[in-house]
């Protein structure tokens, strides 16, 4: 298929793109390119693609494509509460009106990249895609908001799919730190304890970065009618883990840590569990490959590797701290666009 990926130079979209490519597919990618500074190792290798803004896409630039992966959004809650406009006007209205642009430039599929965070407060029930919605963040909102705006747009000759991934974990060449996973073992190696913001007893369903971009496969190359117009939680049951357990897993591999908990951290209200047995079911070519234990220990090496510095694990890959930074060059406005005619030129 020929494929555009938008988001393609983000944490998900840098590891799936080259997945799809040793698939077989051409794929092209559409970003903004806010995290383009935020390479983790050697740099991300070029692909074909549109530097714009998702808010700025219309049915002439989705003309030739037979699928749509949609990864790009402002993501996680922090970043999300820095601005809850632009956060309701990219991961909701960007996304339905791609949804229509690609629909009237003739794309068949729209894989619609969720997240298990508009589940929200739920306590210990294992949920199922059919649970209700108790988002506590305008990112989960934002992201029920766009699955209900779209579903009514699927018919016979556009199949929407959407994509539950829960929290994501592992490598990446966009490396994010911001991610629980991520960031425990980053406190850890760089700074000697396994810092939990918490009071390690919130429920975290948890997903590789790799495995999410396998899962997105399985459904790009699914029979339609094993995937339109439904949703799906991405993930493993075996690892919906509360934090403390992940504290644990990081202090058995990172030599010499402690476990600390932050002053004053409390009970966090954003606590979910998600049984991920439907696409297990629905599509047997998606296997997980990955553990939470395993990606800890990837992460760990990776990061022991390049030699990461406390410094550069709390600025360059904390999405909300990179942002900022753009902001207070005066490169970045307000509404999260680019300011300077250099930043903003289009290329291909």
């Amino acid at each position: 298929m020929r494929v555009l990926v938008t988001g393609h130079n983000g944490y998900i979209g840098s590891v799936m793109v080259p997945l799809l490519q040793m698939a077989g597919h051409e794929t092209v990618g559409l970003d903004t390119y806010l995290y383009e500074e935020c390479t983790f190792g050697p740099a991300v290798p070029d692909i074909p693609a549109l530097r714009m803004d998702l808010r700025d896409v219309t049915a002439v630039d989705l003309t030739g494509f037979d699928a749509v992966i949609h990864l790009a959004a402002l993501c996680n809650d922090p970043l999300g509460n820095l601005n809850p406009g632009s956060t309701y006007d990219v991961n909701l209205h960007s996304s339905v009106q791609l949804a229509k642009a690609a629909k009237a430039a003739g794309v068949k599929r729209y894989l619609f990249a969720s997240s298990c965070s508009l589940y929200g407060l739920a306590g210990d029930e294992m949920l199922t895609e059919e649970a209700g919605f108790n988002p506590i963040t305008p990112y989960g909102e934002s992201k029920i908001k766009a699955e209900q705006e779209i579903r009514p747009l699927a018919d016979d000759s556009f199949s929407p799919v959407f994509l539950r991934n829960a929290t994501a974990y592992g490598i990446s060449p966009r490396l994010r730190g911001d991610i629980v996973v991520n960031n425990l073992v980053g406190y850890a190696i760089t700074q000697g304890d396994v810092l939990i913001q918490s009071d390690g007893t919130p429920w975290r369903p948890l997903v590789h970065v790799e495995d999410i971009s396998r899962a997105f496969l399985a459904v790009l190359e699914a029979p339609s009618e094993l995937i339109h117009n439904q949703a799906f939680n991405v993930g493993r049951n075996e690892d919906n883990l509360r934090v403390r357990e992940i504290a644990d897993m990081v202090q058995a591999v990172v030599p010499g840590c402690t476990i600390r908990y932050a002053e004053g951290g409390g009970p966090d209200p954003r606590s979910y569990r998600v049984d991920c047995s439907k696409i297990a079911r629905a599509l047997p070519a998606f296997r997980p490959h990955w553990t939470v234990a395993k990606g800890v220990r990837q992460l760990y090496e990776a990061y022991r590797a390049v030699g990461l510095t406390s410094e550069e694990f709390h600025s360059r890959y904390f999405r909300l701290k990179q942002i900022r930074k753009l902001q207070d060059e005066g490169r970045l406005g307000e509404d999260l666009r680019w300011q300077r005619a250099a930043d903003a030129v289009a290329r291909a």
